[in-house]
Order: C-alpha cells, then structure tokens, then sequence
C-alpha cells in the first residue's frame, strides 16, 4: 500500500476547503490521499432509487466506515427463529449438499442481504485539472458504486480492492453524492464474511501526470551470493491523463525508518516524514535512482525503470524487521509533479527441497498460524489496533508466520505484518468455477479471476513480509481433468506480475493434486492436514499449509466421574470441547501430533496451525447453539487457551512453564486429577501445597507435556521447571474462593483520540484474595463517560447469543470478558465502570491523547 508523501503548498487551500469531514492524515501536494471513512449514511434494505443524487436519505442511521452490518444482527425472516441477533434458520449457516440442505453453522447464524451507503462531499473550483479517484480497499460484496446518480461499475469481490477514476463526473464548488449497494446474498462463504465497506475508502488526487494504480514495484536483490550489498530496481508505471504528450523521468530515494521499537505506537512509527534528518545506516547520502527521460502519450502509460545499489543495508526479518522507505517521484521539466512511497525491506527468500526455507540465507522454521479476518465482537470491520493485537498476542506465542485463509487481507494488515516480523502467505481463493457455497466467488471466477489476482499482488508485491502467493485453498478442481491448466493459468500470473516469489495451493487432496498436474503448476506444494505426505511427497518442495484443527474451549475440561469412581476426560459436552490437548475433527489432528509431524520432517518448510484465533462461524463440531468456532488457539475475545501454552513451549527459547487444569475441583476430592505442564526446560517438579508430586524429565517424553495423576484436595498446586538444574520458570494454580469483586485491566493506558483506536480491557471476576473465580458466570454491567463509547463486548463463549454490539452488559466465560472501547475525537480522560449483583464494582481510567498535528 502506498504511503503519499509529497509536501508542497500549492494545493493546501484545496485540503482545507474539502469537506469531507474526514481529517487528512497527510497534507500531500500535488498528490493528495484523504480518507472517506466518516459520516456515511446507512439503510438496510433495497430502497427503489437509492443511487440517485436526490435521494432523501434524510431518515438513514449515520455510520462511520470501515463498518460491517452483519455484526448487528439484523433481524431474520421470522422472529420466532432469533435469539439475540442469532438467527436459526439464517441461509448464511445452511448449505445445499446434493438434493438436501445441511445445517452446518457456517455463517456464525447472522443474516446480511442488500445494504446502501452514502456520502456526500464538495470539492473546490481549485480542484479542477487534477485527476480525482475513489479508493476502495474492499467492499463486502458484489458492489456498486455511484457518483451523483452515475454508475461507476460493479466489483464481485469483496476482499480485494478496486478504484474508480471519478474526474469527470464530478461537480465542484457543489455537492457530490456517493452511494454504495452491497448484494451479500447467503450462503456466500464456509465462514463468517461480514457484509458492507468493511475497509477503508480514500480520495485520491493527483497531477494529470501520475503514478498508476499501484504503480510501483520495488525487487531488492543481492549484489552477489557472497555480497551484503544490494540492487534495488524500481519499476514505476506513469500514467499521462492529460490531452497533450509529456515529457518526464522518475527519480527513487531510499530512507531508512529503522526497526519499530516494542513501545513505540504504530501511527507514530508509521508517519515519520520522510526527510534526511532520519537515521540511516545509508552512510552520509541518501541513495537515488534517476530514470531516463520518455515521453508518455496523451492518455497513455509507460513503465519508467530507476536502479541503483545501497551498500550493506540491515535485513528484514522476522526478529529485526528493519523497513526503509522508497520515495518515488514522477518529474516534469525538473519539478515532482506527483510523489508515493512504498516501505520496503532488504531480505533473500528460498523454499528448498530438503532443507525447508531460508529467510536471508538461513533456515528458519515456519511456525504459522491461519486466521480469518473478522475481529470477534466487532466482525468483519477493518480495525489496525484490533488486527494489531491479535498479532501481537500471536507474537508473543512464538508465531513467526500467517495465512490469510482464504483471501487477500485488508491493506494495513500487511503494514503490521511487515512491522512485526511476520513472514506472509498471502492467499487470493477459496474457491475458483466450482463453488463451495451456493452465492461463493464461483459465480465470478472466469470473468474476475484474473483482475482480482492482479490486484492482490500489485497491492502487496512490495511488503517484504509476503514471502509466497496462494493462487486457492483446497480447490475442488485439484482433482479434475484440466486441473493443471487451471493451476498454471493462475500461476502464470503471479509470476508475470511478480517473478521474485513463488506460488503455492493448500490442497486436502495431494494425491489428486500429483496425479492431475495441479501441483506440477506450483512452486510450492501446501499440504492440509496429510502429514503422511510429508514422506510420500519428498523430494518436493513442501510447506504445511494447514495443520492441526485442534478443539477447545477456554476454562472447559470436561472431567466427570466413570462407573468405577475414576476422574475421566470426556472430549466433548455440552457444546464444548476440552481444553486438553485431546480433541479434534475427524480430518484434522491434535497440536502435538502436528507439531510432532513437524519435527520428524525437517524437509518440510513449516506449518499454518488452523487457527491462531477463533472466528464467527464454522462452529465445528456442532451446529446451534454455537456460533462460533472452537479451533483457535486463543478465544475469540482474546484470551490464550491451554494449548497457546503448548505452541509456546516449542516456538519460543524463552523459558516458561504452565499448568492445567484450574483448581477448583470440589466434587472430586481425594479424586485423582490430570494435571499437565507445558513447558520449554528440561524437567518440571510439581507440588501440591508444599508437598512434591513427582519430576518429569523432558528426555522420557512421548507427547510434548508433562503429566500426573493428582489427588484433589484445595490449594495450590505448583510447577517448577528446571533447565541445567536451575530454576527457570514457574506456574501456580490456586483454590479459588467465592466471586467477590471485579477487576478491570487495560492493555494500554493512553490511546488516540482519533475515533478509531481501542483499548481493550480484561474483566475478571476474582475472590477476596484476588485469585481468578475459573467456575465464575456473573453478569457484568457497563458504564463509560464521554469522549469515548463501547464498540463491543465478548467472553469467548462459543454458544453466548447476546449480541456482540450489545454494550451494556455481558456474562463472564470461567471468570474473564471483554470490554472494547473506542475513542472519540476529543482528548481528555474517561472512566469505565463495572458492576455485578453482589461484588465489589471496578473502574478504570482511560487517557485520550490528541492527535499530533500534521
């Protein structure tokens, strides 16, 4: 994603008369990129005429975009179905299996259908002579766009972005109407999609002579094998919209940005401004490139190549992201009459046969997670502290690596892909011409495959964090005649649009996918679930592209007593699952024999575990009740579950150790308990109130935990973990008493006053003495003090129906929910109170910072 930096001052009366009511991140002459994202008007329904500039849209609920309205829970069809915003019978959660309709839970049993948006914005007589284009970075689904009552065009495919050059149908010094028709018809998806513009929207405007659409292409290659220098080529596509040919050359400086500090916001790191008082690592100048001068057509574009060599920059990776800055600016007569920027990233990739893959020459495992892309309580709606988040959760796990199952992602994701150290699949289908869902992407395959590809790679190709592109996920055509073609059409593409990366297809069916010359077409083989193919498929170049697919539900156990009085572990109750390592579907596998597979196969790159998080949707192995699923590794509030700990016990040096279960087992005293560690040392000794209950040794381990068989009694149950016969780390489980008050726990103090950022608190229910109640259900009430509101509230229950946008109240899951607050747009403290019948209430207080001014 272009960052735009160009600073003049000719265009600055033109960003203060624009009325938008968006604030501009970025004053940017002559380009200027300006967001779009508030004071929209929304209408669920199909209103006759709603694309006409005199619409009275008068009546219409204002919204802010980035904005799902799926996540609201419109009513369904039959009021006798719903439960909350949950709808039994919604067509989103039902799919056609041959001659019968199967319930299946997909779509998480929220509805979507037609939905409209408008805008409306002036722009100033000064504007006149510059190119204006609308910038959507992804609209769920099949849109239409208008402009003052003129249809733009219809985009099929809500997850990659699209534009629209709207110069000539705009009005100036007048009012210019902008309406949105989103036809989400179900069932579209296998899971949660969200419905509306669930990304961000921007103006663009620039020079009549400018950069194209996602016009840059930046290749860093090695100077030589044995080099630490480096070429940097940039391939610059300029278009000329004007009525006259143009002369002109593109120039590229390079800047460093430096690594992003662990405490530094994302905003900050992410808008320093591009001069050459930044720290560099580029010695005493700043490296350029200066194309050769070609003159471009009228109404033309031409590729422009600039080139040059930086000496020993520092390496991106996923320990040491270090980023610089590509500054590109299109040159007319010797001034920059249009300027974009890309960060980029120094690093050398390889997938090997034998050795997996190599990230700046050395091997480095690939400990991957899968994730969808709606944010729990607030769907599908794009949000960067959200999604930031959820990786850094993921981050601190030992996560190296993500897929974007099965789409491309929002924009900004990769941004905070590229900061943190992620590498990344980016995936482009879940489907091609023969669909999985009655209203899927099959419908649009021939026509759009290849537009939709393009985007996504033109968009992302200069994220040094995208290490290889999935052209689908487990297609049902690897098997079929023409499966090969079908393959290298789509492999051919990303290699036309990007040679430096290669292609891969996660395939349930390998097998198939050899026999057909489906994998013939890849660079990359991705095996789902099949990890017997790890040896029958040697010998080519392997990646687990999908593994695992474990079940389990936080704080849930499922012990109970068999006929003989013995403390058993039942799997599955109640629609939950156990949060020992111990369930899975019937095609998948548990955690540890996944990751086991892994290290019996070091041929194989790496894996993607499905999933990092839970998602709304695809509630497997059950259907209602439960709206959402039961794979993540963390809840679908946030909340690591047990087996988080396991990944963490092989992904990260770090020493740690963690226990299971909980402690309060009443019911089942003098029982004999499972009690597991995980852990990354060499033995963990357990005591039960002061008393040893045996050591484990790492070298007599089958499984990846440690465990034994404890007799209840209450108190504190207590692991230490050793490494060369030194205590490294340690974990406490503690009898808790009754709930008796709550405690509210922010993840930062101070967030922008921007009306886009979050802050998210934990609420725990705790006793007397401040031990989590594991067993607590109390239902927490909330209140919050302007400027700021609750944008959503979750627990991690999968089978909760009260309303993800419901902020006044939520029952806590095994002691813990989740408040989201949003900012508003004025700074100042705000204080968030919590009460329940019966406990002691908790506030906490929130700063708003200001926005720095641009």
């Amino acid at each position: 994603m272009h960052i735009y930096i160009a600073r003049l001052i000719s265009l600055v009366t033109l960003v203060a008369a624009v009325a938008l009511a968006d604030s501009p991140r970025q004053t940017i002459s002559p380009r200027q990129t300006m967001p779009l994202n508030k004071s929209w008007t929304f209408q669920l329904g199909d209103p006759p005429d709603a694309g006409k500039s005199d619409f009275d849209d008068s009546a219409w609920r204002s919204v802010n975009v980035p904005h799902d309205y799926s996540i609201e829970g419109p009513m369904g069809s039959d009021p006798a179905n719903m439960d909350g915003p949950f709808d039994r019978k919604s067509p989103s959660s039902m799919f056609q299996n041959r001659d019968r309709v199967v319930e299946t839970g997909g779509g998480g049993y929220l509805d979507a259908g037609i939905a409209w948006y408008r805008k409306t914005f002036t722009l100033p007589a000064t504007a006149k002579g510059k190119r204006v284009a609308i910038v959507f970075d992804g609209v769920y689904m099949n849109s239409d766009v208008y402009l003052n009552g003129k249809h733009l065009g219809n985009h099929p495919y809500g997850y990659t972005p699209f534009q629209y050059d709207i110069t000539d149908d705009l009005k100036f010094d007048a009012q210019n109407t902008l309406a949105v028709r989103c036809n989400v018809e179900q069932p579209c998806s296998r899971w949660y999609s969200g419905a509306g513009i669930f990304r961000p929207v921007q103006l663009v405007i620039t020079d009549p002579l400018h950069v194209a659409p996602w016009g840059t292409y930046v290749v860093t290659e090695k100077a030589g094998p044995d080099s630490g220098d480096f070429t940097v080529t940039v391939h610059t596509t300029v278009r000329n919209d004007s009525d006259a040919p143009k002369l002109c050359k593109v120039s590229t400086k390079l800047f460093d940005l430096g690594v992003r500090k662990p405490d530094q916001p994302s905003d900050e790191f992410n808008h320093i401004p591009p001069t050459t008082s930044e720290k560099t690592s580029l010695r005493d100048a700043v490296p350029e490139g200066i194309s050769d001068e070609q003159t471009i057509a009228s109404h033309s574009e031409v590729t422009l190549t600039t080139k040059f060599k930086v000496a020993n920059p520092n390496l991106w990776s996923v320990d040491s992201p270090h980023l610089y800055r590509a500054q590109t600016s299109v040159m007319e007569s010797g001034k920059p009459v249009d300027t974009v920027s890309d960060r980029i990233g120094f690093r050398t990739i390889e997938f090997t046969k034998d050795n997996g893959f190599l990230l700046n020459g050395k091997r480095l495992q690939i400990q991957g997670t899968c994730n969808h892309h709606d944010l729990g309580a607030l769907g599908a709606a794009f949000n960067r502290r959200a999604m930031e988040r959820q990786l850094q959760i993921l981050k601190e796990m030992g996560d190296n690596a993500l897929r974007t199952s099965h789409n491309p992602p929002a924009a900004e994701f990769l941004d905070l892909a590229d900061e943190l150290g992620f590498v990344v699949m980016d995936e482009a289908f879940d489907e091609w011409k023969n669909g999985k869902t009655k209203f899927g992407y099959g419908r649009f395959f021939d026509d759009w495959s290849e537009r939709d590809l393009v985007a996504m790679i033109k968009r992302d190709r200069n994220h040094p964090s995208v290490i290889m592109w999935s052209i689908g996920n487990e297609i049902p055509e690897q098997g079929a005649k023409n499966a090969g073609e079908m393959a290298r059409r789509l492999s051919d593409i990303a290699h036309r649009e990007d040679p430096t990366r290669p292609t891969v297809s996660a395939c349930n069916r390998p097998n198939d996918a050899v026999r057909m010359g489906f994998a013939d077409a890849l660079d990359v083989l991705g095996i789902n679930y099949n990890i017997n193919h790890y040896d029958i498929q040697k010998g080519r170049t392997l990646i687990g592209s999908e593994t695992a697919s474990a079940l389990s539900s936080r704080g849930e156990y499922g012990l109970y007593l068999d006929e003989d009085g013995q403390v058993k572990i039942r799997n599955r109750f109640n629609h939950q699952c156990t949060s020992y390592d111990l369930d899975r579907p019937q095609w998948g596998h548990t955690a540890q024999t996944s990751l086991l597979a892994l290290k019996n196969h070091p041929w194989v790159a790496g894996e993607f575990v499905w999933t990092g998080f839970d998602y709304i949707g695809e509630p497997t192995p059950y259907t209602w009740p439960a709206r959402s699923s039961y794979f993540g590794i963390v809840d679908l509030a946030g909340f690591p579950k047990d087996r988080y700990y396991l990944y963490q016990s092989q992904w990260t040096d770090k020493p740690m150790v963690h226990l299971l279960p909980h402690w309060n087992w009443e019911e089942f005293a003098g029982k004999e308990i499972p009690v597991w560690a995980f852990t990354n040392a060499d033995t963990v000794e357990l005591f039960l109130n002061g008393k040893s209950q045996g050591t484990r040794e790492a070298k007599d381990l089958v499984q990846l935990h440690y465990e034994w068989k404890v007799p209840y009694e209450p108190g504190t149950l207590k692991a230490v973990a050793k490494k060369d016969g030194q205590i490294v780390a340690t974990d406490e489980v503690v009898t808790a008493g009754p709930p008796a008050k709550l405690e509210l726990t922010a993840d930062r103090p101070t967030i922008q006053a921007d009306g886009d950022d979050l802050c998210f608190v934990t609420v725990k229910v705790l006793d007397k003495d401040g031990h989590i109640c594991p067993n607590a259900d109390n239902e927490v009430s909330f209140a919050i003090e302007d400027p700021a509101v609750i944008a959503g509230l979750e627990n991690g229950d999968p089978t909760n129906h009260e309303a993800f946008q419901n902020t006044a109240a939520r029952k806590v899951f095994h002691g813990l929910a989740l408040a989201i607050v949003r900012s508003q747009e004025t700074g100042g403290t705000v204080k968030l109170t919590a009460t329940a019948e019966g406990l002691f209430p908790a506030t906490i207080s929130i700063n708003l910072k200001p926005p720095a001014s641009e």
